[in-house]
């Protein structure tokens, strides 16, 4: 009997199979059920990923474009930009909680996929120096198996994502039912650059990858961080934004 993991790296009719052969191998679309299709239809995808009017800083919804929202400007983060893929609400939430809890790792291809064709993504990574992961600790690791924002790191961007450079110094408790301001407090001293290569990201341009954003705590707080080692610019690309605060 096959583990679970390995379950899911092979299981092409709920997700890609090694990050990669999803582009051809015959699947249903995980939303509307299609055969034969990707795991993501285009027409699923026109439908639940529409690009809309986002902060650029926080990437939350607003009713008309502008070039930045009223918390932004009263407090700007230390996010220079700040792209999502799509809001974190149905049909999304259940695939990257498969994705994420159930061991289903080979979703990260399409996944990432969904978010390169983001607007302004692509030139995002072309101009980045290093494609980060929020890093999970050793303990969360451990559980999980695997960091679902690497894989979508070294999808979006193999030649320069690294896992090693942003560590995680530290476990947190679960930030799910914590005020933003106990996120951050809880945060602190959580990641670090890691002492031996801090001269790799002076003057560099960083993305930093994440599944899910909600607060932006954990995005904030390692960007703080690489501002600290000296990094020129800093910007965030992630899967889906809630539209209000929560965990991430």
């Amino acid at each position: 009997m096959r583990p679970a993991w390995l379950e899911g790296l092979l299981n092409t009719s709920s997700g890609p199979l090694a990050g990669g052969f999803w582009r051809w191998l015959p699947s249903r679309c995980a939303i509307c059920q299609s055969w034969p299709q990707s795991p993501l239809c285009e027409v699923c995808i026109g439908r639940f990923a529409q690009p809309q009017n986002r902060c650029p800083t926080c990437a939350l919804p607003l009713p008309h474009p502008a070039r930045r929202c009223g918390a932004c400007l009263k407090s700007p983060p230390p996010l220079d930009l700040c792209l999502t893929a799509t809001t974190y609400a149905w049909p999304w939430v259940d695939l990257i909680a498969r994705y994420k809890f159930q061991q289903q790792a080979g979703w990260a291809g399409a996944l990432a996929t969904l978010m390169q064709s983001t607007p302004l993504a692509e030139d995002t990574l072309d101009a980045a120096d290093w494609v980060l992961p929020i890093p999970l600790s050793a303990q969360r690791l451990a559980e999980r198996g695997y960091n679902q924002s690497w894989l979508l790191a070294r999808q979006l961007s193999p030649q320069k994502a690294d896992a090693r450079l942003l560590l995680r110094t530290r476990d947190t408790p679960s930030q799910r039912t914590l005020p933003r301001a106990e996120r951050l407090a809880n945060l602190v001293g959580a990641f670090a650059v890691e002492p031996l290569r801090a001269g790799e990201l002076r003057g560099k341009k960083v993305v930093l990858i994440d599944d899910v954003m909600t607060s932006g705590a954990s995005l904030h707080t390692a960007a703080r961080v690489l501002r600290e080692a000296g990094t020129a610019q800093v910007s965030a690309l992630v899967l889906a934004r809630t539209e209000a605060g929560g965990e991430a």
